[in-house]
């Protein structure tokens, strides 16, 4: 019934291919956006599997506009005002100083080093003080890699989209009405004034939204088809007023959404989140399909100057010059000059302009696409694939996150943190009590004092420090409710609780911690009888069978076990983790001469 050829057939293969990629990179290691842009050509202009302009024909460019709008207002929707109070002043002179800077430097490279006439020098110089959400968003999240320096790249990101596209409409307008000719300051008041306009009208929308959910004017099973109608409602309207000020509009209204409460702040966000990664598969992968021959033929040889200017003279000096007055370290300015890469909203803004230009008759504007394509090409693989080595190279990769945070301060989980401590792993214990971490305080173990559910959907806590979080308080439900909430943002293979002596394990809601499921009373009696933590490695000689053995006949528990890679994976009733030789094994132990009757233990 439905061929290759078929529009369904395309539309699914491009959800297979862009998500197969996300995966491949997640296994890998990889940069995600570069392994999309390699699957969307080898798709795309290679096999001729997909060819966006003919099997969307007209509707390519509404569904790429609102594919874009969509993102951006999930990128407003994680830009908290908080998160400024370390990057705050970084972040505003990006904004008020690199992207006049940015801009003019990116103009000068385009008219010297790409032969552009100057108007569309300006025009395309515009465009690329943005870098865009989708590829910083995706680049990010494979890096460990301080708070500050990824706040500076998401804020600039985010808020300087927009800003490039209201550049380019802008000189736009001025190519058309005349040049030199042209009223200069008519057409910057007009783009000023619709700017405004699609301020007032991304904060009213986000207001709105955000005064009807607490009330219950929206039930909850609507809440999110309301959200993303109304994004897509705004996005329109603003872009009737003047072209490209939807994104304004809908980045102003995720910003305010993000520092107002809903009470559905965290199912809002899943939401779009998920929505957010199908559509930036969707879009890269119609993105760099629409690649064709004739684009690739009319890429010049003296386009290779411009990208060169633009990887080493305007991003750093437009970095460096914006941070000059700030107190950032000289090695994040420095990681920041560095990293830059284009997408979506580059190449989707200058697809739009090149060919109005080209209907209107404007020399050079054939050139415009081939160069922009080249950018994003050169900056995701430049950036992609060296944004790791760099931050270690400057000393700010953090390393894959080897931590274990314990929610909940009692004489266990402290005991527990002590050991912990010394095995030269980070550890940390929260809780909202003072007087439960006294203890941990005195011990000087690293502490956190607030509703661990807060702080880790506010940001305050890095996450991604931890590769294990066990919940351990005295309150059974409240375990099983931190493990089903965070389980989702950090993996159901990373969290664990501890039970209550009259529950059971369920593990849709958190793993059980040990084999043996032991409930925090019975483990808390156990420290009192004077059980302690250990470890124990695996050789050749003493097998893990041998150890087995041993921990039967004492009656102890099996936590964890550290691999030679470092890697920690926690004993839990409903996982048992494979155990080799060179491996280490953590275990709760009673002492030589037990103070009471062992109980019957699972190893």
């Amino acid at each position: 019934m439905f061929g290759i050829e078929s529009l369904l057939v395309k539309i699914a293969l491009i959800g297979v291919i862009g998500i197969g990629a996300q995966w491949v990179a997640w296994r890998t290691g990889k940069p995600a956006i570069a392994l999309m842009l390699v699957a969307g050509i080898i798709a795309g202009p290679v096999l001729g599997l997909i060819d966006p302009e003919r099997d969307f024909g007209a509707l390519r460019e509404p569904i790429i506009k609102l594919a874009v709008a969509v993102i951006l207002f999930e990128g407003g929707l994680s830009l908290k005002f908080r998160e400024l109070r370390q990057a705050g002043l970084a972040v505003f002179m990006l904004v008020f100083v690199g992207v006049p800077v940015g801009w003019a430097l990116g103009t000068a490279a385009a008219y010297y080093g790409a032969g552009l006439p100057l108007e569309l020098a300006a025009l395309f110089g515009g465009v690329m003080v943005v870098t865009g959400p989708t590829v910083i968003v995706p680049l990010l999240r494979s890096l460990n890699i301080s708070p500050r320096v990824k706040n500076m790249l998401k804020w600039e990101a985010i808020v300087n989209d927009p800003i490039g596209a209201l550049l380019a409409v802008g000189i736009y307008a001025y190519i058309i009405h005349g040049g030199a000719q042209a009223n200069s300051i008519g057409i910057a008041t007009d783009v000023v004034a619709a700017s405004i306009l699609a301020i007032l009208i991304g904060g009213a929308a986000g207001f709105a939204l955000t005064w009807a959910f607490p009330r219950g004017w929206v039930p909850e099973y609507l809440k999110a088809p309301v959200l993303l109608t109304t994004v897509i409602a705004v996005f329109v309207l603003s872009d009737l007023i003047l072209h490209e000020t939807g994104l304004i509009t809908v980045t102003v209204m995720g910003v305010v959404m993000a520092n107002r409460e809903t009470y559905s702040t965290h199912m809002l966000q899943r939401f779009k989140e998920d929505l957010t990664v199908l559509l930036v598969s969707g879009v890269f992968i119609i993105l760099s399909a629409t690649l064709d021959w004739e684009v690739v033929q009319n890429f010049q040889l003296r386009f290779v100057a411009f990208l060169f200017l633009l990887l080493f003279v305007v991003r750093p000096v437009t970095i460096m010059v914006a941070l000059l007055f700030t107190r950032i370290p000289f090695k994040e300015r420095l990681f920041v000059a560095w990293i830059a890469p284009r997408g979506i909203v580059a190449v989707a803004v200058i697809g739009l302009f090149a060919l109005r230009l080209s209907d209107y008759g404007v020399p050079g504007a054939e050139a415009l696409v081939p160069l922009s394509f080249g950018v994003v090409i050169a900056t995701i693989f430049a950036h992609g694939f060296t944004a790791a080595a760099f931050a270690r190279w400057l000393g700010l990769d953090r390393g894959k996150g080897d931590g274990v945070l314990l929610v909940g301060a009692n004489s266990w989980t402290i005991a527990f943190a002590e050991f912990i401590k010394r095995q030269d792993r980070k550890v940390l214990v929260a809780d909202p009590s003072p007087l439960a971490l006294r203890r941990a305080r005195r011990a000087d173990i690293p502490v956190y004092q607030g509703d661990i559910l807060e702080e880790a959907h506010d940001d305050s806590l890095d996450m991604g420090e931890y590769q294990q979080l066990i919940a351990a308080t005295d309150n059974d439900s409240y375990n099983a409710l931190v493990c089903s909430e965070l389980a989702p943002e950090i993996g159901h293979d990373r969290v664990s609780r501890l039970i209550g002596a009259a529950r059971n394990g369920n593990q849709r809601r958190g793993r059980v911690f040990t084999l043996a499921g032991t409930p925090i009373e019975q483990q808390l009696d156990r420290l009192q009888d004077g059980w302690n933590f250990g470890r124990t490695r695996i050789t050749e000689k003493f097998t893990y069978a041998d150890f087995v053995a041993r921990m039967k006949a004492s009656g102890g528990d099996s936590l964890a076990v550290v691999r030679e890679s470092g890697e920690l994976q926690i004993f839990s009733t409903q996982h048992r983790p494979s155990v080799d030789a060179g491996d280490t094994v953590w275990t709760f132990v009673p002492p030589d001469v037990p103070k009471r009757k062992p109980v019957e233990a699972t190893v």
